[in-house]
């Protein structure tokens, strides 16, 4: 099998050291870091990372033993003829880095999410892939966890029906974490298009601003289906799902770590029935990569692709035009390209939260 040439842009939390944080949370399966999934692969090889601050690249070249470091991604990427590159940085410089990527022979990318701060950026980098012929993956990695893929094949095997209403409730900024839900509860109606959103802030002054803020909404799919979202504290009930069906119901809690299916049993009550659990496991985002891979030896489209990263931003950003309009019903696709969301890990500014 070929091995492909990886290049990691951002040194810090979530490309190297945030398996340390998480490690005994049950809701989290290691390896989590870009680079620990990445080792976990044997037709992939780290050969490089970049990142200004000369600490994480330190830490990095101790920690994984990688020696081709620089401050300036720019100067890895005319180096080290690189297949695959992890752009692991936050949402403002990642459009310039993607596009740069695009442009200059790299083959795959996999981009943190959000995807950017503005709809216009985060077409611009979809496209500069697309014209040459680039993949890109976007990190909303429940696409690949095997919890939510043997949901989402429930479904689609219709274990319980078509799919009628989605429920979830999680803490999170709507652009940041928030993503990860918009995007999981798109994959598990299908993909269907979302039609129009109605949207609640926190408050007037936090939909006033640009920045990263908590959002009650309701979204409608192209198909019929619906869904409720919340990303205001959600006290036991956080990062909760319920999928309703015609026929049946998922309800998954713990992060998705933890699915249960309930079908009617004739007297008005519900059955619990046993769930097929995945015979092989790995983490999301071993999978992710195992997926980036695949995605160069045949051609097919990453199961989280630079399009789902933009609808997930649109998605967020017209929930919020809902509230400063008054709670009026947004239609989808918007219009206005230029309108954006500062999402959480941007607002502390430029020196990353790990050396804060």
């Amino acid at each position: 099998m070929s091995r492909y040439r990886v290049g990691v842009i951002g040194l810090g939390r979530i490309s190297s050291t945030i398996d340390d944080e998480v490690q005994g949370n049950p809701a989290v399966m290691l390896p989590y870091s870009h680079t620990a999934c990445f080792r976990e692969v044997d037709s992939v090889e780290v050969v490089a990372g970049a990142d200004p601050f000369d600490e994480q690249r330190e830490d990095f070249r101790q920690r994984w033993g990688v020696e081709g470091l620089y401050a300036d991604y720019r100067e890895m990427v005319a180096a080290e003829n690189l297949d695959i590159a992890s752009v692991a940085t936050s949402a403002r410089p990642r459009p310039e880095i993607v596009r740069h990527l695009a442009e200059s022979g790299v083959r795959a990318i996999y981009a943190e999410k959000p995807l950017a701060i503005t709809l216009a950026e985060a077409d611009s980098m979809v496209e500069a892939c697309r014209a040459n012929d680039v993949v890109l993956a976007v990190g909303c990695t429940r696409r690949w966890d095997a919890w939510w893929t043997m949901a989402r094949s429930m479904i689609s095997d219709g274990d319980i029906g078509q799919v009628l209403q989605i429920n979830a409730h999680g803490n999170a900024g709507i652009s940041h974490n928030g993503s990860h839900m918009i995007d999981l509860i798109r994959y598990l109606a299908g993909d269907d298009p979302i039609s129009w959103v109605f949207g609640e802030a926190e408050s007037d002054a936090a939909a006033s601003s640009d920045d990263d803020l908590r959002m009650n909404g309701y979204l409608a799919f192209a198909g019929g289906a619906r869904a409720y979202i919340r990303t205001w504290p959600s006290g036991a009930a956080n990062w909760t799902f319920d999928i309703i069906g015609e026929t049946g119901t998922l309800r998954a809690t713990g992060n998705g770590s933890d699915i249960e299916w309930w079908q009617p049993a004739g007297d008005g009550t519900l059955t619990r029935r046993p769930i097929p659990r995945p015979q092989r496991i790995e983490s999301p985002g071993v999978r992710a990569v195992r997926d980036l891979v695949h995605c160069l030896e045949t051609g097919k489209k990453p199961e989280c692709a630079g399009e789902d990263g933009v609808v997930a931003l649109e998605t967020a950003i017209a929930l919020r035009q809902s509230h400063r309009a008054g709670g009026r019903r947004i239609d989808l696709p918007l219009s206005d390209r230029s309108l954006g969301i500062k999402s959480m890990e941007t607002l502390a500014g430029e020196v990353p939260r790990r050396l804060r």
